[in-house]
């Protein structure tokens, strides 16, 4: 029987196979964490699971005959408990129907139930330090990120302010000069203008002179 076949032949019994299948794979889960962590799961009446150790030793390779040193190594075991013996040696006779006359494991009775809360909660307690730990950093880098944001608002509305202050310069320096370029033109326009006014005398002395020859001319 493999385990597809032990899902359907349980599946009646747990109300679907989806519900067996989840039931079998908990099961052998919470078997293999125990085992691996070195604690011992034993089920009244079924049998027990246990790490055992090896120690470093010398073997034969059965191919060639080699003597080869083998490694010291950890490795599961299963011992089946009196019942379960008793039902396989035949001193004991399966029930017809209905579950086999196993004893219900007590309260306790799987020692690695306690392990796999230890785990549990050594692994809560690692993460609390872990977000203890890492709540610091979150903060410095928020408090960068901020700031690298202030600064990036900074930089833009300096190269906004940048164009407008130009512009406002250029607008001065084109104003002063048109003023500067007016003052210039008045300057000289100005003397052209008393030039011309001083020069208004010599009309009249020309005509004095034309009255005199005209009066010199009568009186001959």
């Amino acid at each position: 029987m493999n385990k597809a076949q032990l899902v359907e032949a349980i599946a009646d019994k747990l109300g679907g196979r989806q519900n067996a299948a989840d039931a079998v794979d908990a099961v052998l889960d919470a078997v293999v964490r125990a085992v691996v962590a070195g604690d011992r799961v034993s089920v009244t009446g079924f049998g027990s699971f246990e790490k055992v150790d090896r120690p470093a030793r010398y073997a034969r390779n059965p191919q060639t005959g080699e003597r080869v040193r083998v490694k010291k190594t950890s490795v599961p075991r299963f011992r089946a408990g009196q019942g379960f013996k008793d039902l396989v040696s035949g001193s004991k006779k399966l029930p017809k129907g209905g579950e086999v006359a196993v004893k219900k494991a007590p309260k306790g009775s799987l020692t690695g139930g306690a392990a796999i809360k230890k785990a549990a909660a050594k692994k809560a307690v690692a993460k609390k330090a872990a977000a203890k730990k890492a709540a610091p950093a979150k903060k410095a880098a928020a408090k960068k990120a901020t700031a690298a944001k202030k600064a990036t608002a900074k930089k833009t509305t300096a190269k906004k302010a940048a164009p407008a202050k130009k512009a406002t310069a250029a607008k001065k320096a084109t104003a002063a000069k048109k003023t500067t370029a007016k003052k210039t033109t008045a300057k000289k326009t100005a003397p052209a203008k008393k030039t011309t006014a001083k020069k208004a005398p010599a009309k009249k002395t020309t005509a004095r002179k034309t009255t005199a020859k005209k009066t010199t001319a009568r009186k001959r």
